[in-house]
C-alpha cells in the first residue's frame, strides 16, 4: 500500500539563519520564543533540515512520500519587510528539494499574509514552482483570513486550485491560555485552528469562494464532534437570536461547508474512535494520512494507520487516494 504523510514540517539552515535574526510582531513574542528553542536545539534542528535523514527514516518505515511544509508559525510573525522575501526564498528552496527527490516530497507553500496582495501572488507563483498548495499557521496577528482584508489570498487559493492547510498555532487571545501548558498542543492549538475554521464556515466566506479547499489536521480540530449541534443551534440562532447576534444569511448549513469545503487528517490521532468518527461525519474521501513530523512518532502513525480496523477501500483512500486527489500528487 502507498503511503503519503501530507502534514510534514521542515526548514531549512538559511530560512533558520534569517528568521531567528528577526525582530518579531507584538504579541507573537511567547510563540516565536518556544520555536526558537526547538529550532536551536540540534536534535530537533537535525530533525527539519535533513532531508537525507528523513528519507532514510521513510525507508525503514514503508512510506513513500511527504508533503513538506515550513515548521511553524512559518513567516507571519515577523514585519512584512522581512516576511514577504523570506517566504520567497524558502519556496524557491523548497521547490528545489522537490525537484531533487520526485516522488518523495511534495512541497506546500508558505506565504505572508500580513500583505494579503503579495501572498496571493505568491501562491500563484509558487504554484508556477510546482509546490502544491499553501499551508496558513491561523492567524496572522490576531487576524483571521474571513476578514475582508484577505480576500486577494483566497481568491488567489481557489483561483489557482491551491488548498490552504489552515495549520494551528497559539491562539490570538493568549491570557486565559497562559497557564499549565494550554496554549500549546495540549488544548491551545485545536482551539485556534478550529476557531478559525468556524470563523470561514459561519462568515459566509465559502458562499464567496466555493472552490476552496480547507485542510484541517487533527482530525478537523474537534469539529466532528460538534457538527450536530453546530448545525441546531446555529439554526436557533438565525432563527430566535438573530437580532441580538446579527450573522450572514448562509446557502447552506455549516456542516455542509464543512463536508463540502473541508479535508481533514490523522496528524497527532492516533486514536480509532476519533478515526471512525471523522470519517462518518466527512466520508473516507475526505480524510487524508499525516504523521506531524517531527512532533509526533512516524512509526507509532504508520502503525496506526496499517492495524486500525478499516475497510480496504478506506484504508487506501486514508493512505494515498484522497491526498493524490487534493494536491494533485498522482
Amino acid at each position: 500500500m502507498r503511503v503519503l504523510a501530507v502534514e510534514e514540517h521542515m526548514s531549512t539552515e538559511a530560512f533558520l539563519r534569517a528568521a531567528h535574526g528577526f525582530d518579531v510582531l507584538p504579541g507573537d513574542e511567547t510563540e516565536v520564543g518556544l520555536m526558537r528553542t526547538i529550532e536551536g536545539t540540534p536534535g530537533p534542528r537535525a530533525r527539519l533540515v535533513d532531508m537525507e535523514a528523513r528519507l532514510r527514516e521513510m525507508d525503514a518505515l514503508g512510506q513513500d512520500m511527504a508533503l513538506l511544509s515550513l515548521n511553524p508559525p512559518g513567516v507571519q510573525p515577523y514585519p512584512v519587510a522581512d516576511a514577504v522575501p523570506l517566504a520567497r526564498e524558502f519556496n524557491d528552496a523548497l521547490a528545489e528539494i522537490v525537484r531533487r527527490h520526485p516522488g518523495r516530497f511534495g512541497g506546500l507553500a508558505t506565504v505572508a499574509p500580513q500583505d494579503p496582495a503579495a501572498a496571493a501572488a505568491e501562491i500563484e507563483r509558487a504554484q508556477g514552482l510546482g509546490l502544491r498548495g499553501v499551508m496558513i499557521n491561523s492567524h496572522t496577528g490576531g487576524r483571521y483570513l474571513d476578514e475582508p482584508e484577505f480576500a486577494p489570498l483566497l481568491a488567489a487559493a481557489e483561483a489557482n486550485r491551491a488548498p490552504v492547510y489552515l495549520h494551528p498555532r497559539a491562539p490570538s487571545m493568549l491570557a486565559p491560555y497562559r497557564d499549565y501548558g494550554l496554549p500549546g498542543a495540549i488544548w491551545g492549538y485545536q482551539a485556534e485552528a478550529g476557531l478559525h475554521a468556524m470563523r470561514l464556515i459561519l462568515s459566509g466566506t465559502l458562499d464567496r469562494y466555493p472552490g476552496l479547499t480547507v485542510v484541517l489536521g487533527h482530525l478537523g480540530e474537534g469539529i466532528p464532534y460538534w457538527l450536530r449541534r453546530i448545525d441546531n443551534r446555529h439554526a436557533f440562532a438565525a432563527r430566535i437570536a438573530g437580532a441580538a447576534t446579527p450573522m450572514p444569511r448562509l446557502s447552506l448549513t455549516p456542516s455542509e461547508y464543512f463536508r463540502r469545503n473541508f479535508v481533514l487528517t490523522t496528524s497527532g490521532i492516533d486514536d480509532p474512535d476519533v478515526l471512525g468518527l471523522a470519517l462518518r461525519a466527512v466520508g473516507e474521501d475526505n480524510v487524508m494520512f499525516a504523521i506531524d513530523h517531527p512532533y509526533e512518532d512516524p512509526a507509532a502513525a504508520l502503525a496506526f494507520l496499517r492495524e486500525t480496523p478499516l475497510t480496504d477501500i478506506q484504508r487506501t483512500a486514508i493512505a494515498y487516494r484522497t491526498a493524490e486527489r487534493v494536491f494533485g500528487l498522482a
